[in-house]
């Protein structure tokens, strides 16, 4: 059984400028402000580097992938592999 949110909870998630905003629903990408790097919320490595500490403080959420792209930031390579790739193609002139 799910229970909802309070109707006055709000989320700070994170536009496509790069500048915070309060959200009435939660993001669906989470992201870290320092590395400009985007994820899945379920992510191995983003969990693993909160379970260390010092990664919390520089957490950022965006509601979809679009907001995190626009905002400057590259998908991770750990959980979102195909779209890296692809990142990764546009970036890089070698590859």
């Amino acid at each position: 059984m799910t229970v909802p949110a309070p109707r006055d909870r709000r989320w700070i998630l994170v536009d496509g400028s790069g500048q915070p905003y309060a959200s009435p629903q939660p993001g669906t990408l989470g992201g870290h402000r320092r590395a400009r790097i985007y994820g899945r919320l379920d992510c191995r490595a983003a969990l693993r580097a909160l379970a260390r500490g010092g990664y919390a403080r520089q957490r950022v959420f965006f509601r979809d992938e679009a907001a995190a792209v626009t905002a400057g930031y590259r998908p991770c390579a750990v959980c979102m592999p195909a779209e890296y790739a692809r990142w990764k193609r546009r970036t890089d002139p070698s590859t």
